[in-house]
Protein backbone atom coordinates (compact mmCIF):
# COMPACT_ATOMS: atom_id res chain seq x y z
CA UNK A 1 0.00 0.00 0.00
CA UNK A 2 2.76 2.63 0.65
CA UNK A 3 4.80 1.89 -2.80
CA UNK A 4 4.86 4.58 -5.57
CA UNK A 5 1.80 5.84 -6.70
CA UNK A 6 0.71 7.96 -9.53
CA UNK A 7 0.10 11.91 -8.38
CA UNK A 8 -1.77 15.43 -9.86
CA UNK A 9 -3.65 13.63 -12.45
CA UNK A 10 -5.78 15.88 -14.48
CA UNK A 11 -7.45 15.12 -17.73
CA UNK A 12 -5.89 17.58 -20.16
CA UNK A 13 -7.59 18.81 -23.70
CA UNK A 14 -5.73 17.78 -26.83
CA UNK A 15 -4.76 21.11 -27.87
CA UNK A 16 -2.85 21.37 -24.44
CA UNK A 17 -0.82 18.20 -25.78
CA UNK A 18 0.01 18.88 -28.88
CA UNK A 19 3.81 19.38 -28.39
CA UNK A 20 3.83 16.17 -26.48
CA UNK A 21 2.39 14.49 -29.37
CA UNK A 22 4.79 16.58 -31.31
CA UNK A 23 7.93 15.68 -29.66
CA UNK A 24 6.85 11.85 -29.72
CA UNK A 25 6.52 12.36 -33.00
CA UNK A 26 9.62 13.21 -33.47
CA UNK A 27 11.23 10.57 -31.48
CA UNK A 28 9.57 7.90 -33.04
CA UNK A 29 9.83 9.16 -36.62
CA UNK A 30 5.97 8.99 -37.24
CA UNK A 31 2.99 10.82 -37.33
CA UNK A 32 0.94 10.31 -33.44
CA UNK A 33 -2.30 11.61 -32.79
CA UNK A 34 -3.58 11.53 -29.19
CA UNK A 35 -7.07 13.28 -30.64
CA UNK A 36 -9.24 10.27 -30.41
CA UNK A 37 -8.69 9.28 -27.21
CA UNK A 38 -9.04 10.61 -23.27
CA UNK A 39 -5.82 12.03 -22.42
CA UNK A 40 -4.28 12.83 -19.18
CA UNK A 41 -1.10 14.30 -17.27
CA UNK A 42 0.30 13.03 -14.25
CA UNK A 43 3.49 12.78 -12.15
CA UNK A 44 5.50 9.21 -11.16
CA UNK A 45 8.33 9.02 -8.52
CA UNK A 46 9.20 12.75 -9.97
CA UNK A 47 8.82 12.45 -13.56
CA UNK A 48 5.78 13.67 -15.84
CA UNK A 49 4.20 10.91 -17.41
CA UNK A 50 1.31 10.59 -20.15
CA UNK A 51 -1.65 8.58 -20.09
CA UNK A 52 -3.89 8.03 -23.28
CA UNK A 53 -7.26 6.05 -22.33
CA UNK A 54 -6.00 5.38 -19.05
CA UNK A 55 -2.54 3.66 -20.39
CA UNK A 56 0.59 5.19 -19.87
CA UNK A 57 2.04 5.80 -22.98
CA UNK A 58 4.36 8.88 -22.36
CA UNK A 59 7.23 9.86 -19.96
CA UNK A 60 9.11 12.86 -20.05
CA UNK A 61 13.18 11.75 -19.32
CA UNK A 62 16.30 13.69 -19.48
CA UNK A 63 18.39 13.29 -22.43
CA UNK A 64 21.32 14.66 -22.70
CA UNK A 65 20.51 18.52 -21.49
CA UNK A 66 17.20 18.67 -21.48
CA UNK A 67 13.81 16.88 -20.61
CA UNK A 68 11.98 15.20 -23.46
CA UNK A 69 8.80 13.34 -23.66
CA UNK A 70 9.45 9.45 -25.27
CA UNK A 71 7.15 6.33 -25.20
CA UNK A 72 7.25 3.85 -22.84
CA UNK A 73 7.01 0.21 -23.12
CA UNK A 74 3.08 0.63 -23.55
CA UNK A 75 3.49 3.33 -25.79
CA UNK A 76 5.73 1.51 -27.99
CA UNK A 77 3.13 -1.39 -28.17
CA UNK A 78 0.49 1.14 -29.00
CA UNK A 79 2.16 2.80 -31.76
CA UNK A 80 4.15 0.00 -33.14
CA UNK A 81 7.38 2.45 -34.38
CA UNK A 82 9.96 1.24 -37.16
CA UNK A 83 13.05 3.36 -36.40
CA UNK A 84 14.94 3.84 -32.78
CA UNK A 85 15.62 0.08 -31.99
CA UNK A 86 18.43 -2.42 -30.31
CA UNK A 87 17.49 -6.11 -30.64
CA UNK A 88 18.50 -8.61 -28.03
CA UNK A 89 19.48 -12.28 -28.12
CA UNK A 90 17.48 -14.24 -24.96
CA UNK A 91 20.50 -14.17 -23.50
CA UNK A 92 20.15 -10.56 -22.50
CA UNK A 93 16.75 -10.76 -21.33
CA UNK A 94 16.82 -12.21 -17.59
CA UNK A 95 19.06 -9.17 -16.83
CA UNK A 96 16.95 -6.25 -18.89
CA UNK A 97 13.70 -7.85 -17.27
CA UNK A 98 15.52 -6.93 -13.57
CA UNK A 99 16.84 -3.61 -14.53
CA UNK A 100 20.28 -3.84 -15.71
CA UNK A 101 21.63 -1.86 -18.61
CA UNK A 102 22.38 -3.31 -21.65
CA UNK A 103 25.86 -4.49 -22.76
CA UNK A 104 26.76 -4.52 -26.31
CA UNK A 105 27.78 -7.74 -26.45
CA UNK A 106 24.12 -8.61 -26.21
CA UNK A 107 22.94 -6.20 -29.34
CA UNK A 108 22.49 -8.46 -32.45
CA UNK A 109 20.39 -5.98 -34.93
CA UNK A 110 20.32 -2.27 -34.14
CA UNK A 111 18.64 0.35 -36.30
CA UNK A 112 21.21 2.75 -37.86
CA UNK A 113 19.25 6.22 -36.98
CA UNK A 114 19.94 5.31 -33.48
CA UNK A 115 22.41 8.25 -32.20
CA UNK A 116 24.49 8.46 -28.60
CA UNK A 117 22.32 9.87 -26.53
CA UNK A 118 19.19 9.65 -28.26
CA UNK A 119 16.18 7.71 -27.49
CA UNK A 120 16.44 3.89 -27.99
CA UNK A 121 13.82 0.62 -27.52
CA UNK A 122 15.03 -2.47 -26.58
CA UNK A 123 13.46 -5.63 -28.53
CA UNK A 124 13.23 -9.56 -28.37
CA UNK A 125 15.23 -10.73 -31.36
CA UNK A 126 13.05 -13.41 -32.42
CA UNK A 127 9.42 -12.10 -31.12
CA UNK A 128 10.14 -8.52 -31.57
CA UNK A 129 8.56 -7.36 -28.86
CA UNK A 130 9.56 -4.18 -26.74
CA UNK A 131 11.48 -5.52 -23.30
CA UNK A 132 12.80 -1.78 -22.17
CA UNK A 133 13.29 1.85 -23.28
CA UNK A 134 16.32 3.82 -22.49
CA UNK A 135 19.12 6.47 -23.22
CA UNK A 136 21.78 5.15 -26.55
CA UNK A 137 25.36 5.11 -24.97
CA UNK A 138 26.87 4.80 -29.00
CA UNK A 139 25.17 5.06 -31.87
CA UNK A 140 23.28 2.26 -33.71
CA UNK A 141 26.03 1.47 -36.29
CA UNK A 142 28.60 1.36 -33.35
CA UNK A 143 26.53 -1.09 -31.16
CA UNK A 144 26.23 -4.10 -33.36
CA UNK A 145 29.99 -4.12 -33.30
CA UNK A 146 30.45 -3.79 -29.46
CA UNK A 147 31.63 -6.87 -27.88
CA UNK A 148 31.98 -5.29 -23.95
CA UNK A 149 30.81 -2.34 -22.51
CA UNK A 150 27.35 -0.91 -22.28
CA UNK A 151 25.70 0.16 -25.27
CA UNK A 152 22.37 1.55 -23.81
CA UNK A 153 21.21 3.37 -20.44
CA UNK A 154 18.21 1.89 -19.08
CA UNK A 155 15.36 4.18 -18.03
CA UNK A 156 12.17 1.97 -17.88
CA UNK A 157 11.62 -1.76 -18.39
CA UNK A 158 8.98 -4.85 -18.16
CA UNK A 159 8.12 -5.36 -15.02
CA UNK A 160 9.33 -2.42 -13.18
CA UNK A 161 7.28 0.40 -10.89
CA UNK A 162 5.82 2.25 -14.12
CA UNK A 163 4.77 -0.97 -15.97
CA UNK A 164 3.22 -2.29 -12.95
CA UNK A 165 1.65 1.18 -11.88
CA UNK A 166 -2.44 0.72 -11.61
CA UNK A 167 -4.23 3.42 -13.89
Amino acid sequence: MGGPRMRKRKPVRHKHVREVERELGVVLGMDIDLSDGFIELAHFEGRDILLLDRTVVGIKVEMGDSLKWVPTIRGILHWKPERCWAAVDDGATPFLLNGADCMGAGVHIADPSVDAGGFVWVRDQDRGTPLAIGVALVDGDEMMEMTKGKAISTIHWIGDELWEIEA
